[in-house]
């Protein structure tokens, strides 16, 4: 190993695991990514905090300019799920198409052999040679799910300083070494869309507006009003703008007829799910159906299910339990234990 970048945010997390590389004796150099122009994508204070930490670990540090990759490979895609109905998850697209793969081939440019960044995971290499994405030692943490599309490639040149830490170790380290963002706080949500209005943005991005429709249940009876189909995900009850003499959910979206289908909670469940657009890590493609835990939100507990592929990049995944709200653009990560066997995009 010839010399590392890590990946800094101007957070904590990247700060410290700069510091325990250090104290391993690698040589080290910083970068950030300035990814969109709102202050929560990489921000000049952002920068100017990671420039701080570099220039007190007395490293290199690189600014790269990535928001036309940022907007082509993220946003874009972001907005395109939107508009075709489904939920998309940004930062699994960021992962994959910025920090280990443009950030790679930044590394690469500057003749540096290896990345780490300050996510909460763990990579092993297993006695066959193939590299594993491992869940993190504080589950509190644990970004695997999000990891999911890392290849072998990105795996064997990548590190995870803080996988066996928790964040609580992290932030008194952080105070330990004197560090000015030992106690910043961690960022949330979408980092381009930090009001959460999801629909706003995208109107504001493309210059489109997107007619009212219908509310119908799922017998086809109208209910009421949408506002845009854009504005409604899988599983939403709040904001539906109607007086219903109980509870209803969005159900699924029909955009031929511009409809929001609406049902009651019991309607959300389902035990069945395909997937494509397929990443498998621990393993190749099964050849014959397997069982596994599976994940088909960020913080949502494993559930048991049988997978089968059905084509060269399409699984079926058969839950033992109905799952509520399996929302079309998702990913489904798959686990043995604490090792991601792979995952792939809700069809």
């Amino acid at each position: 190993m010839n010399s590392i970048l890590i990946a800094m945010s101007g957070g904590v997390d990247s700060s410290v695991a700069a510091q325990l590389l250090l104290n391993q004796g690698y040589d080290l150099q910083g970068g950030i990514m300035i990814l969109h122009q709102n202050p929560a994508c990489g921000s000049s204070d952002d920068v100017e905090d990671a420039r701080a930490i570099a220039a007190r670990l007395e490293i290199p540090f690189h600014v790269f300019d990535l928001q036309e990759e940022f907007s082509r490979c993220v946003i874009g895609k972001f907005i395109e799920a939107y508009q075709n109905g489904a939920t998309p998850n940004p930062c699994i697209e960021c992962n994959r198409h910025l920090k280990f793969s443009a950030l790679l081939d930044r590394a690469d440019k500057l003749g540096i052999s290896h990345l780490a960044t300050g996510h909460y995971a763990r990579i092993e290499r297993a006695e066959n040679g193939r590299y594993l994405l491992k869940k993190a030692a504080d589950l509190t943490k644990d970004q695997s799910y999000v990891l999911y599309r890392m290849t072998q490639k990105e795996l064997s040149r990548t590190l995870f300083p803080l996988g066996a830490m928790t964040k609580t170790q992290v932030r008194e380290l952080a105070e330990s070494n004197g560090f000015l963002n030992a106690k910043k706080r961690d960022s949330q949500d979408i980092c381009f869309v930090p009001d959460g209005d999801y629909a706003g943005f995208i109107e504001r991005t493309t210059g489109e507006t997107y007619p009212e429709g219908e509310f119908v249940d799922l017998s086809g009876n109208v209910l009421g009003t949408h506002k845009g189909i854009i504005h409604y995900t899988v599983g939403q009850r709040k904001g539906l703008g109607l007086a219903l003499p109980q509870p209803m959910y969005v159900c699924r979206k029909e955009l031929a007829e511009n409809r929001v289908v609406l049902g009651l909670n019991r309607d959300l469940f389902s035990s069945v799910l395909t997937a494509d657009d397929l990443n498998w890590i621990s393993v190749d493609p099964p050849e014959a159906p397997i069982r596994v835990k599976a994940r088909i939100r960020y913080k949502q507990p494993e559930q048991w299910a049988t997978v089968q592929m059905t084509d060269a990049d399409t699984v079926r995944v058969e839950f033992d339990e109905p799952q509520r709200a399996i929302a079309r653009g998702q990913a489904v990560v798959f686990y043995d234990g604490d090792t991601v066997v792979g995952g792939g995009t809700i069809k």
